[in-house]
């Protein structure tokens, strides 16, 4: 099972950490067009991961991905990592950002993903969050040591019904890979951008289960400026050091000349199905249970 997904906050970004600038807007708008036109000719669908400021500030992009037939799932509301708010704010936080969708759209919002996959040891609690706010089904595990924590104790990578309370959630993590003693992710935008197509398809061949996960920046062929400290403190809500923004700057510029065509190559290999339908299609009484 192959399931393809969009992290999308993109216009929200540009409005508050860099200079809302039009042409900026305009050409995420293209690039939008673009990648709907590209799924459309294979009749794939995806689920967009928005977030609940995309419903208010930008309604016809997430109203242009809902009538192309495309599941829209919660990314939070202004793009706030969970594992930095208390259980108070992340339900305020995920009750606004389902509501504003909910509103947009006229459809139930069952699918959530949180920003950064900040969703780990720290803050199970999260999935009781999830449950009070309508979601059934969780794509936000990241089941691998990472900068911003990952899930490493959720074990094999595949999905599981995940219980807290009197919460039960649905959760499709990330997939990992094994690659010189450790667990490794490449389906991700930054690691497809980076990763060669070929060993992409290699390491992937024997998998029965992916996720894969972009933003519309990944695909977008064009140098990234640097963040100044404030605008990167402003959206990551972590110290601005040189090293940081400079880590990011190298992350978010590699591999992106080619970026989409790689995506057109990937779907035409593989057939996606969104987390809707992924849902559906997974036998759950199979599916291991985690106890939280």
């Amino acid at each position: 099972m192959n399931i393809l997904t969009f992290d999308t906050e993109e216009w929200y970004y540009e409005k508050t950490v860099r200079d809302a600038r039009e042409w900026k807007y305009k050409q995420f708008d293209e690039l939008l067009d673009r990648l709907l036109a590209a799924l459309d000719r294979r009749g794939l669908k995806a689920t967009f991961f928005c977030i609940g400021k995309m419903a208010t500030d930008f309604p016809h992009v997430v109203k242009k991905i809902h009538a192309a037939g495309h599941e829209i799932g919660c990314h939070s509301h202004v793009h706030t990592w969970m594992n930095k708010l208390t259980p108070e704010e992340a339900l305020a936080d995920t009750r606004q950002a389902v509501d504003a969708l909910e509103q947009l759209t006229g459809e139930k919002v069952k699918s959530y993903r949180a920003p950064a996959f900040s969703v780990g040891e720290t803050n199970t609690w999260f999935f009781e969050v999830l449950a009070e706010c309508g979601i059934t089904r969780d794509a936000s595990v990241f089941p691998a040591s990472r900068e911003l924590g990952g899930f490493q104790s959720y074990g094999s990578a595949v999905p599981a019904t995940i219980q807290y309370g009197n919460a039960v959630i649905h959760e499709f993590p990330v997939n990992t890979i094994r690659l010189l003693g450790k667990n490794l992710v490449c389906t991700g935008g930054g690691y497809f951008r980076i990763f060669p197509y070929w060993l992409i398809r290699h390491l992937l061949n024997d998998c029965d289960y992916m996720m894969y996960y972009f933003h519309l920046s990944d695909l977008l062929d064009e140098k990234r400026p640097r963040l100044t400290r404030e605008q990167y403190e402003r959206y990551f809500n972590e110290s601005g050091t040189f090293l940081n923004r400079w880590k990011r700057q190298i992350k978010t510029n590699i591999g992106v000349a080619d970026a989409f065509a790689k995506l057109e190559h990937l779907l035409d290999s593989v057939q996606f199905v969104n987390v809707d339908k992924a849902d559906v299609l997974t036998d759950w009484i199979d599916m291991r249970t985690i106890q939280l």
